[in-house]
């Protein structure tokens, strides 16, 4: 009997997310694949790569190989998995997404979805981010692109082998609006951001704040010939970018040396 390429997926927009959905029936259908999905049983967006230290967690069955964890972070979905589902043989692969947004430049430190892959290239597993960049204003947004794409890199890791080194998860950005287009090699581009929250007043007068969405507002970072995540996306081209979690600032050594 042929053995199963085995998949663990999981996101941060819950459950219940069309993403998600797509990103799992997309996967079903590469042959002799095998697909086990913990996902967050509450949308856990911008949570980062944190774990729940705190209370306790629990798995509840949706169907088969199909969980969600009571009040569980990304990096908890992973890591419980591997603990308890996964604890006789890893899977092959960890694809986290399909994320309803995009995850580019320094957005991935806050990024559920990307924590989820983070997690899983601390285990020594090949992991993939993957997420749908969204016109909000559109209701016609769907996951296409971004199931093809998925399938197309999966079957290519198959094949030859997962392409990056040790704790480096793939970045991959889908551009809204298209059915097709060529992916780019990209790096995570340079973040414009802003700092804004909305205030709002219950009945008894007591102010609550809603903390605001940004404009994905980017700059190029000097000395790169490639293009950033955010350009190729721009341009209408798929961005896949290498991240690593090596967060040290090298190239500051010496003169933090000189410094001191």
């Amino acid at each position: 009997m042929k053995k199963k390429y085995k998949i663990l997926v999981t996101n941060d927009d819950g459950y219940e997310a069309k993403g998600l959905r797509c990103l799992v029936h997309a996967l079903r259908e590469l042959e002799d694949v095998e697909v086990t999905v913990v996902a967050p049983a509450n949308e856990k967006s911008a949570c980062g790569h944190s774990l729940t230290l705190t209370k306790p967690l629990r798995f509840i069955g949706i169907e088969e190989n199909f969980f969600k964890l009571e009040d569980g972070t990304p990096s908890d979905c992973v890591y419980l998995s591997l603990s308890v589902i996964f604890q006789d043989q890893k899977p092959d692969l960890i694809v986290s997404g399909i994320n309803r947004g995009s995850n580019m430049g320094e957005d991935i430190t806050y990024s559920g979805t990307a924590a989820g892959a983070m997690e899983g290239v601390l285990h020594n597993i090949p992991s993939i981010a993957i997420s749908q960049v969204m016109d909000f204003t559109n209701p016609n947004n769907d996951f296409t692109l971004a199931q093809k794409t998925i399938k197309k890199i999966v079957t290519q890791i198959r094949q030859e082998g997962f392409p990056l080194a040790d704790r480096e998860f793939l970045n991959i950005n889908i551009p809204p609006q298209k059915q097709e287009a060529d992916i780019k090699i990209t790096y995570a581009g340079y973040r414009v951001y802003a700092n804004e929250a909305e205030i709002h007043r219950n009945p008894r007068g007591e102010e609550h704040y809603w903390l605001g969405l940004h404009p994905l507002n980017f700059r190029a970072r000097k000395g790169h010939k490639e293009l950033s995540d955010y350009e190729a996306i721009r341009d209408g081209f798929i961005s896949m970018t290498p991240i690593m979690l090596d967060l040290s600032a090298y190239k500051s050594i010496k003169q933090l040396q000189d410094w001191l």
